[in-house]
Formats: C-alpha cells, sequence, structure tokens
C-alpha cells in the first residue's frame, strides 16, 4: 500500500491525538485501508486489505483499536481540525455556519448499541436503526463535521443493564437530539471553533428551547420548522398584560384571545399576495442552476409567549413554494440581520445541502455504516477514524482547487493472498483461534470473489497521479 508523502504527514498530525505509538500505527493502517477502494468498510475487509498475508493479527489488532482501546474521540478530531480549518478559511464579509443534523445507520438485533426502530433518513422511513447527531462546519467553499455522537433512545437509556453490557458510559443519560445538538454547540463555541450561524432542519428548528439556546450563545440561525408552527403575523403581536385592578399580585404575562391570535406559517403563507413571492437561484446544480420560488416576511415566534411578560423578537421567515406545487413546500424561521438581501438570505437557507453531501461520501466511500461492532466505544471510534480520512480530503480539495470528486487516496489496492476469503454471514466478530496465521492461510475453504471495477482502479487512474480530489 503506497502512501502519499502529505498523507503520512496528516496521519502523523492526527496520531498525536491518540497518544500511544502502538494505537498510532493502528490509527495510520485503519485510515489508509478507509482511503482504498474497498466494496466494504468493515473491520475485516480493512484487515485484508492491510496485511492480506496476516489477516487474522491484523484483524484482532483493529477490533481492540476501534473496539477497546480507549484513546479520545475529541483529541482526533480535534486534530482534523486544526489541519482542515486553516483552509476554510472564508471571505471577509461571508458567515461560519454550524450545521447540526443527524444520520441513520439500517441495523438489526437487539444488542448494537443504540438500535431501535426510528426514522431512518437513509431508507426513509422508520426502521431498525442506530441514528447519531453531528456538528459540521461550513462555509462556501467546503464542510467537515467536527461532533458525532450516538443518539440513545429511551428504551436503551431506561435499560441501565443493557447499557451496561454495550459499554455506554454511565455519565451518559437520555437526551433529545436537539439538546445533544445544543451541547455540541456549546461544546464547540468554548473550545474556540469559528462561527456565527446554525443550520438545522426542522427537527431541530422547530423546538423552541433549541433556538432560544441558540440565541443565548450569541450565534444567530436559520432553521427548517414544520407547517403547523405558529407565528404573529406582520404589524401583529400578543396583548399586552391586563390592566392592574389595584389589588392583588400585578398581571405581567402576554395575552391573546378570539380577535388577536397567531396564525400557522403555512396558513400565513397561503394569504401572502403572488408577488410577494419571486424566483431565486442559490447555487449551481449538477446540469443547471438551482432555483425556487421565495417569500420572507418578518414574524414574532408565538410559541408559549403568553408565559412572557414582553414579545419575542421579530425574526425572518422564509417559505419555499416551487412552481408546479400546490401549496409551499418548506419553512424556515432565521435571526440573520433585518436588512439582509434575499438572495443571501436563501443561499443560507439552502447551507445544509454540504452537510448531505458529507453523509453521502463518508458512508458511500468511507465506510461510516459499514460498522459491524456493537459496543459504544468502537461505534465513535470507528466514526471518528471515517472523518479523520474524510478530513484529508477535505483538505486537499481546498489546498489544491479541485472540485471533481474522486474517492481514494492510493493508485491500487493491495493484492489479497491467495485463497482468502471473508468470513461467511453471522460468524464471530472476533478473529478464530484456530486459524493459521501463515501467509497461506491453509485452512481458507473459499477463494475470494474478484472486487468489483471501481472509479480509482488502476485503469482509471493515471498512474502518475495519486486520486485525491473530490
Amino acid at each position: 500500500m503506497e502512501l502519499t508523502a502529505e498523507f503520512t504527514r496528516y496521519l502523523e498530525h492526527v496520531g498525536e491525538g491518540v497518544g500511544r505509538f502502538e494505537r498510532k500505527g493502528s490509527l495510520k493502517n485503519y485510515c489508509s485501508a478507509l482511503m482504498l477502494p474497498l466494496k466494504r468498510k468493515s473491520i475485516e475487509p480493512l484487515a485484508a486489505a492491510i496485511d492480506p498475508l496476516h489477516v487474522p493479527a491484523m484483524h484482532q489488532s483493529l477490533q481492540h483499536f476501534v473496539a477497546d482501546s480507549p484513546w479520545s474521540d475529541e483529541a482526533v478530531l480535534g486534530a482534523v481540525q486544526r489541519w482542515v480549518l486553516p483552509r476554510m478559511v472564508p471571505k471577509p464579509e461571508a458567515w461560519t455556519f454550524l450545521i447540526a443534523d443527524d444520520t441513520g445507520m439500517p441495523k438489526q438485533g437487539v444488542h448494537s448499541v443504540g438500535v431501535a426502530r426510528q426514522y431512518c433518513g437513509q431508507l426513509g422511513k422508520t426502521d431498525s436503526c442506530q441514528v447519531a447527531v453531528s456538528l459540521s462546519i461550513a462555509t462556501e467553499h467546503a464542510s467537515l463535521p467536527i461532533k458525532y455522537r450516538l443518539y440513545l433512545p429511551e428504551s436503551w437509556s431506561d435499560d441501565p443493564k443493557r447499557c451496561k453490557s454495550a459499554g455506554v458510559p454511565a455519565h451518559v443519560l437520555f437526551a433529545t437530539k436537539p439538546q445533544i445538538s445544543l451541547t455540541q454547540i456549546r461544546q464547540a463555541k468554548q473550545a474556540g471553533v469559528p462561527g456565527d450561524v446554525v443550520a438545522a432542519d426542522a427537527g431541530y428548528g422547530d423546538d423552541t428551547d433549541y433556538r432560544d439556546g441558540i440565541t443565548e450563545l450569541r450565534l444567530l440561525y436559520v432553521v427548517g420548522i414544520k407547517p403547523a408552527t405558529t407565528v404573529w403575523a406582520p404589524a401583529t403581536g400578543p396583548l399586552p398584560p391586563k390592566p392592574w385592578s389595584g389589588r392583588g399580585i400585578k398581571p405581567t404575562r402576554l395575552r391573546r384571545d378570539e380577535t388577536q391570535a397567531p396564525v400557522s406559517v403555512k396558513a400565513l403563507a397561503l394569504s401572502l399576495k403572488p408577488s410577494q413571492y419571486r424566483k431565486l437561484t442559490w447555487r449551481e446544480g449538477t446540469n443547471t442552476k438551482l432555483s425556487s420560488r421565495f417569500a420572507a416576511v418578518r414574524v414574532r415566534a408565538a410559541h408559549r409567549d403568553t408565559l412572557r411578560e414582553v414579545p419575542r423578537d421579530e425574526e425572518w421567515l422564509i417559505i419555499e413554494w416551487p412552481k408546479g406545487e400546490r401549496e409551499p413546500t418548506k419553512y424556515f424561521l432565521s435571526t440573520l440581520p433585518a436588512d439582509i438581501s434575499r438572495k443571501a438570505l436563501v443561499a443560507a437557507v439552502k447551507i445544509r445541502w454540504r452537510i448531505e453531501r458529507d453523509y453521502q461520501e463518508l458512508k458511500q466511500e468511507f465506510g461510516l455504516d459499514n460498522f459491524e461492532g456493537r459496543n459504544w466505544r468502537g461505534f465513535h471510534h470507528h466514526a471518528t477514524l471515517c472523518i479523520a480520512a474524510y478530513g484529508f480530503l477535505v483538505g486537499e480539495r481546498l489546498t489544491r482547487g479541485e472540485s471533481t470528486k474522486k474517492n481514494c487516496a492510493f493508485r491500487t489496492p493491495p493484492t489479497l493472498s491467495e485463497g482468502y476469503a471473508r468470513r461467511p454471514a453471522g460468524s464471530s466478530s472476533t478473529t478464530r483461534r484456530g486459524l493459521n496465521p501463515d501467509p497461506a492461510l491453509g485452512d481458507r475453504r473459499r477463494a475470494r470473489s474478484t472486487p468489483p471495477s471501481h472509479p480509482c482502479s488502476p485503469e482509471s487512474v493515471n498512474n502518475e497521479t495519486p486520486c485525491l480530489t473530490q
């Protein structure tokens, strides 16, 4: 396996986050294998790619490094950030975004940590899966995940025995996805990570406490909301507190009545004049410019304002109503400045496409969803190493100014030893004790099938240029 000089320097830099010398070697091996065009990137195929002549020993080494070794995910991700973020510097007048999101990974069984029937975005339905909440930093040029944590459903958090068996730390209690995300944002700001605006979908933005928490951190936001979310339409607002009669406690809370009440954002959108919707383009797509119709009005959020003494501040309600649709399709609230241009407002609304691309590449090219272990530590260690490998490519794309995507850092995958075969489905994830570590691997019965062709195969990649670009 041939490493580029720059990738070697990168691994040495990131390896400082794992501490001990032998761990640095394992990190180098794991990340290097993740860069290869392998069909699946669970531990055994990675071990076979790294050292085809001693697969069982390498498998055992990687298994220990990922599932058991107590190195810090935060330290490794911090090293990745220190390498990549200086290359992501935005233009002086541009914002840096913190994008909150979650991703689902189909997973069967009942013993793998966090597995439950819940909504899985990858499948587009409720099914058995694991879900992780992440935080990414993004500029107009690139994006990079900087936080990643498994969401633990109540069926798990309410079962201490099950959690202990899966290695869930005792301090990890149930938290909603918005609560996890807000903690990640708070940690990022405390660590000095740059960021001006938080972007999130309706699963987070519809939570009033989440929006308030972002504001308390002195950050702006542009977040999705659901059609039923209520707001005060322009030129309206809650009634002032009742006049004091002079006896008892003086009323201080805002009011509403039958004639003065908030409306859903869907109802407000349908009441706007057609002239208030404008066609706007936000970026170049693969084949054409991406555009849609948008309206933007100043409103006040109405949720629980009868418990407040003063109305909430005005903010933007952005409505997307594509041409040909019977009704609006998306709604957003934003605390971006009141004098912002509509084009800049829409560009901020659409910044989330970057994290969708990140997840797609992390899963398809780096095996984020290929981890076959069951415990908490292994789940997070594998994700951290996938992000570390991906971070190098993000940095290289920025350095080289290239935009075409390729997905491997090395010219060719290593050649497996003759007779090597992957364990059959359903077998243990541990190394077989009786497996002969001899290069001949004589006890293997099946020959491994020829790997499928790949965009980064030797036939399609120039032998003089390692495959590094996006």
